[in-house]
């Protein structure tokens, strides 16, 4: 799929539209996500880095769980694992209780992909956040927590 065009210009009418802003927030935030994935990532990606995520804070689960849990797509979620046991971030072994349930758990190296992935994401934070002050920053991410329902 093509990356959208920015505008050249915006209506009066929706320019100021929370809506509309927050698109555009989203849009600049996802191009800087996925230009540094693309740069340092070793073509790994965002659902990468959520899968390992999950995996680090809540420990091994079944692949089916893992993909509810990081609202992942059940096809995504294996294709994504295949790709992280191929390159030995993720190990997948059969359930003892249900052998057809497959549990997954972080390696050693997963572990430190994440942790120069975790760098990596912080310069994303940096580079979409660098017009606020710190004060700016803590406020946003408050009222982007209430929007989102957090």
């Amino acid at each position: 799929m093509r990356e959208p065009l920015p505008p050249r210009r915006t209506p009066d009418r929706q320019k100021d539209r929370p809506t509309w802003l927050l698109g555009r927030a989203a849009a600049r935030s996802s191009a800087l996500l996925a230009g540094a994935f693309a740069e340092h990532g070793d073509g790994l990606r965002g659902y990468h880095y959520r899968l390992l995520a999950a995996l680090e804070q809540w420990g091994p689960e079944s692949q089916a769980d893992l993909g509810r849990d990081t609202g992942i797509d059940r096809s995504d979620v294996t294709g994504a694992l295949r790709e992280l046991e191929d390159r030995g971030l993720v190990r997948r072994e059969a359930d003892a209780t249900n052998r057809r349930r497959k549990i997954v758990s972080v390696t050693p190296s997963g572990l430190a992909v994440l942790r120069e992935l975790d760098g990596v994401l912080d310069g994303v934070q940096e580079a979409l956040l660098a017009p606020l002050s710190a004060a700016q920053r803590r406020q946003y991410a408050e009222i982007m927590a209430l929007l989102a329902g957090s």
